[in-house]
């Protein structure tokens, strides 16, 4: 398998050339469905805030983690909990995580979170409630932008209601880095998927690793080995379609530009324009 790195665009979110910024999300979204973010409004110290928090999260002992066990899509998943690829005989993805669903909206969905004593970390809750609020907004904006990508009205998704009560999900990743091989399969960060939703906007804390297939197939054993790091989102490590593939595109870990791609779901409702 071929590996280089991916030329994507950066779109400026705060450009007030609308049209043309809503041009180059089409051509990403139709190349690669992956394009940078930058000027997105979420404050560089917030962002290094989250990740030190993060950090300290995943650094406590695995029973004090252990003690907010996933449930409900929110909560703690440990090392090799998940694995991505249901076509992979490994014995799961060398990544933790920390899901924290929306943090406002009906019902009871705040209700559902679950959080850190603040005995133990007593800026935690503040900080991913911030720091999730920051990043619906950007996305908010985003989702216009995506619309006139689209040839449709700026607040089309807003008018079909899309956004009334959005579920937006914060993911915490922390990759400890290449734990090797078992005899049977190799062991990954995170094995070849895509996400399914409207779209993530994953930041990193600049390590490399992400990669992307620029094409609808992928052989089934194409991935990537993580690496030690952390993200901020609904990261990944590598995304692949099913058939088949010759090139992966490595993406450029960048700390204060989001990482965005497109999702099963926006892929599905463009009829598959945009992947």
């Amino acid at each position: 398998m071929t590996v280089s790195t991916a030329k994507l665009p950066v779109i400026d979110l705060s450009s007030p050339d609308r049209l043309s910024t809503a041009n180059s999300i089409r051509q990403a979204c139709v190349d690669y469905g992956f394009f940078y973010l930058a000027n997105h409004g979420v404050e560089e110290e917030l962002i290094e805030i989250a990740f030190e928090e993060s950090r300290k999260f995943f650094s406590l002992p695995l029973d004090e983690k252990m003690k907010l066990p996933r449930k409900e899509h929110r909560g703690y998943s440990p090392l090799y909990a998940e694995n991505l690829d249901p076509d992979s005989s490994s014995k799961g993805d060398s990544k933790e995580a920390f899901y924290v669903g929306p943090v406002r909206g009906s019902g009871n969905k705040a209700e559902l979170n679950q959080w850190p004593s603040p005995e133990v970390l007593p800026s935690w809750r503040s900080t991913m409630e911030s720091y999730h609020g920051k990043v619906m907004s950007a996305a908010r904006r985003l989702i216009s932008l995506i619309a006139l990508a689209l040839k449709l009205d700026e607040d089309y998704f807003v008018k079909v209601g899309a956004l009334d009560d959005p579920e937006g999900f914060l993911r915490l990743l922390h990759y400890p880095g290449e734990l090797g091989s078992s005899d049977e399969e190799p062991i990954y960060g995170a094995s070849a998927h895509s996400d399914y939703g409207m779209t993530t906007l994953l930041l990193t804390d600049g390590v490399a690793g992400l990669q992307a297939c620029p094409s609808y197939r992928a052989l089934p054993d194409s991935r990537s080995v993580g690496r030690s790091g952390d993200n901020l989102g609904s990261g990944k490590m590598y995304h692949r379609y099913m058939g088949e593939f010759t090139i992966a595109k490595r993406i450029y870990a960048s700390v204060l530009c989001f990482i965005v791609n497109i999702g099963d779901m926006m892929e599905r409702w463009t009829n598959c324009l945009f992947r």
